[in-house]
């Protein structure tokens, strides 16, 4: 039997291992296989991510990262311009701040913070009607998830 000759007795192949070609192809297998899962892990999160911000949970997340720039608001203290609303409307406010009286951005005081509230109370604007001089306009500011209870802005416009 020739001890060069690749063939063993039993009819195999012998391997040598010495070869690097063979020694890391075992490796390579999971290797890859781990960068598959990778890679659709993040082709997945950037579908989810695309998703959220043109279906508003943008929004949503800017609103958790973002503390409320009006929560410790008090009575004196004024707000910069917020948007045009009638009646019973409501619209949702990103960019409100206080700001000095002082200051040409004030837009309206704060007449008044009623604590504890629901939605509903602050919708309804009576815990409002103290703090508003008649023949004045006033406005509600809230800020209170459905369910919970929170605090909301009696607001004047400043003239």
């Amino acid at each position: 039997m020739d001890t060069d000759d690749p063939e063993t007795e039993s009819g195999g192949t012998q391997v040598d291992t010495d070869d690097p070609e063979t020694e890391s192809s075992g490796a390579v297998r999971p290797v890859l296989a781990v960068a598959k899962i990778l890679t659709v892990v993040a082709a997945v999160v950037g579908v989810l991510v695309v998703a959220g911000l043109k279906f508003g949970a943008g929004a949503a997340l800017a609103d958790l990262l973002r503390p409320d720039p009006v929560a410790g608001a008090k009575a004196g203290d004024c707000l910069t311009d917020l948007p045009q609303v009638s009646g019973t409307e409501e619209r949702t406010v990103r960019d409100v701040a206080v700001v000095d009286c002082g200051s040409a951005d004030a837009a309206y005081t704060v007449a008044g913070r009623v604590t504890d509230q629901t939605q509903e109370q602050a919708r309804s604007g009576r815990a409002c009607e103290p703090f508003v001089k008649p023949g004045e306009d006033g406005y509600v500011f809230y800020n209170i998830a459905p369910g919970e209870t929170g605090y909301l802005l009696c607001l004047t416009r400043r003239t």
